[in-house]
């Protein structure tokens, strides 16, 4: 099967180049995730709620430090999904595994960081109620 044109990767690639091929795959890696569709109104509330609760800059830090740990862990887990698709259309039981792996790499990146928030922002509403 022949590659897409557009797949294919020049031996040098100029930083422009590169920030695009990155700008895509975020695209992509988005638009092909239907998790993103729980994940992105979550941190834009998380983002609302501390500036409701007007937390500190390192607890601002803290907080975009987890929303952009579960995005990563999402966007690594599309990839190794389309990798998967892309190695075996059909059930593999090893590609499986490491689709599960993936899975559980974003639900323990979106554990800790609603432990985290949660932490962040009861502390908040604890200070502010006192």
């Amino acid at each position: 099967m022949p590659i897409h044109r557009s797949f294919r990767v020049p031996p040098s690639r100029t930083w422009r180049a590169k920030f695009r091929y990155a700008f895509r795959g975020l695209y992509l890696g988005i638009r092909g995730q239907k998790s993103f569709i729980v994940h992105l109104p979550m941190a834009v509330a998380v983002v609302i709620c501390a500036g409701l609760l007007r937390v500190e800059f390192w607890e601002w830090m803290v907080l975009l430090l987890c929303i952009t740990a579960v995005f990563t862990a999402e966007l690594f887990n599309s990839a190794i999904e389309t990798l998967g698709s892309a190695v075996d259309r059909h059930y593999n039981l090893r590609v499986g595994v490491a689709l599960d792996i993936a899975s559980a790499a974003v639900l323990v990146a979106s554990l800790g960081a609603s432990t985290v928030g949660a932490a962040i922002f009861l502390r908040r509403l604890w200070m502010w109620w006192i």
